[in-house]
């Protein structure tokens, strides 16, 4: 008494194509990409590399988009990554999207750069209307003894 397959129950929809979407390879390239852009966003920072002064005193909360101007150890300046001339500092800071008078300028200068150079860049920045400036040094430990040139004590802090 064998049973024959046409006398089960099965329903021809038990076969028939589904036209779902299948959500899961978005999923994960949505999850690729999240992680690829957490990775990535840290390091769209300013990257010119120079060696900060170290200070002791209370990091200061960082801005959302702070405007970073650089002075290099060959004496060159830069917005962000952006190299200007000195006389082109307030023209080129005007045409920076997002900027104002208003916001603060973090000002990061090498170590070996001279005190006057770094104070002309202030002057340029002054009579631009650029007042708010704030200097970015290295974390530093009270009562330590300054890090040997050309090695990074910590993260700068504006």
């Amino acid at each position: 008494m064998g049973a024959s397959f046409a006398d089960n129950d099965l329903d021809d929809d038990d076969f028939a194509e589904t036209h779902d979407i299948n959500v899961t390879p978005f999923i994960d390239v949505m999850l690729v990409l999240l992680i690829i852009f957490m990775v990535a966003a840290p390091l769209s920072t300013v990257d010119l590399p120079i060696d900060l002064p170290t200070s002791t005193s209370t990091p200061q909360k960082k801005p959302d988009k702070p405007t970073y101007v650089t002075i290099k150890p060959d004496l060159s300046v830069a917005i962000g990554e952006t190299f200007v001339k000195r006389v082109d500092l307030v023209s080129a800071l005007d045409a920076t999207q997002d900027m104002a008078r208003d916001k603060y300028i973090f000002l990061r200068a090498d170590r070996a750069v001279p005190y006057g150079e770094l104070m002309e860049v202030l002057e340029f920045l002054n009579k631009g209307g650029y007042s708010k400036v704030k200097l970015v040094t290295l974390e530093g430990v009270p009562g330590a003894a300054p890090p040997p040139q050309g090695t990074p004590a910590a993260p700068p802090k504006p």
